[in-house]
């Protein structure tokens, strides 16, 4: 055992700008993908995102399968699955980041071009989290999500594999990896079109291969340190909170590998803007553009610790370790982000859905 310091924190920077730098070249943002999806039929963003988040199954799982890595203590895997906090944080989540325009981890990159309303959006998204994790929020969150909690003790954790596995009588492990590695791929790459942006296939193999990077780095790190190490790889709701905690109250503790990673993505945005001469200062227009975003942020900070990550965090993170939680908040998110942008678009959440369908039918 050694002295690891600042080695976790500058790891977390490390990845952090290269998911920064990847995503602001790339523009790659998941809301802008759903949005690109649902009104214009062009699928390429939301290729380029689930692409992402397989090269980061794909590398992860390589690494625990062949024991470079034990993860299992992660809170991912925890055996009990809070399906309602999935849910009703996912949906929270989603129709805050229609009412931002874009995620913690958009906001980030947002931040690296001057976006100061962006400033304002991870402000209220950090205290939020902490309030929904230690604050008076959090006393809900346990009586809405922990006491509700499915228990998967039989199957020994969440993941895709062990449910598998306990339900089949064999080691499912493997195949259940192969088998979404597999299907996501086909469908990413089934639109001839998308086989020729490479430039966005390199970008979410970047992001993937940042996050898979963060397992190695925190079990590593873990394994050599003094103190425990919470295994993990990229989420960005709790961190912005700890990364706050942080800048104004300095107790002695060091940042953590979330914290680094904060930061690393706003530096990483920032350089790529520099050096495309992209950076702008942009505010908020008015006061109404103003309190939209502040409610956006906090559905955004305390949606994301009900369902225990973001669209990074459980939509790439979690998916790499593929515990069931992530396609279970995705698609919530999804749903959120879909009333979202109906209210923001079309004036109603009902409406611009209905109407929307009538268009997809005819």
């Amino acid at each position: 055992m050694v002295d690891m310091g600042w080695v976790l924190p500058f790891a977390g920077v490390l990845a952090g700008v290269v998911i920064g730098a990847a995503a602001r070249l790339s523009r790659f943002c998941t809301l802008a993908a759903l949005e690109r999806y649902w009104y214009a039929n062009d699928s390429s963003g939301l290729r380029t995102w689930v692409l992402a988040a397989t090269v980061a199954i794909a590398a992860t799982q390589a690494m625990m399968l062949s024991g470079l890595i034990e993860i299992g203590d992660t809170f991912y895997l925890a055996a009990d699955f809070g399906l309602t906090g999935a849910i009703i944080g996912g949906v929270a989540f989603g129709f805050g980041m229609a009412l931002v325009g874009t995620c913690g981890f958009g906001a980030l990159v947002r931040l690296g071009g001057g976006s100061l309303r962006s400033l304002v959006v991870l402000v209220i998204l950090g205290l939020s989290a902490l309030a929904a994790q230690r604050g008076l929020v959090g006393q809900v969150r346990i009586k809405l999500v922990d006491d509700l909690a499915l228990n998967l003790g039989f199957a020994g954790d969440q993941s895709f594999g062990s449910l598998m596995s306990a339900l089949t009588g064999f080691d499912a492990h493997v195949f259940a990896a192969v088998l979404v590695v597999g299907c996501a791929l086909m469908w990413v790459f089934a639109e001839p079109s998308y086989r020729r942006r490479h430039a966005s296939i390199a970008a979410a193999s970047a992001i993937g291969l940042a996050i898979a990077f963060g397992w190695l780095a925190t079990f590593w790190i873990g394994e050599h340190a003094f103190e425990p190490v919470q295994r993990e790889a990229g989420s960005f709701v709790v961190p912005v909170g700890d990364f706050l905690m942080q800048v104004i109250t300095f107790t002695g503790v060091l940042p953590d590998y979330g914290v680094g990673m904060v930061v690393g993505v706003a530096a990483g945005a920032a350089a790529v803007a520099c050096c495309k001469r992209d950076v702008r200062w942009e505010a908020c227009d008015d006061a109404r553009e103003l309190g939209r975003h502040i409610l956006g942020a906090f559905l955004m900070g305390t949606g994301g610790v009900f369902a225990m990550g973001c669209t990074i965090g459980q939509g790439v993170t979690a998916a790499s370790v593929l515990a069931i939680s992530a396609p279970i908040v995705m698609v919530s998110i999804a749903v959120g982000a879909r009333f979202g942008l109906a209210y923001m678009l079309e004036g109603s959440l009902w409406g611009g859905i209905g109407r929307r369908g009538r268009r997809l039918a005819e």
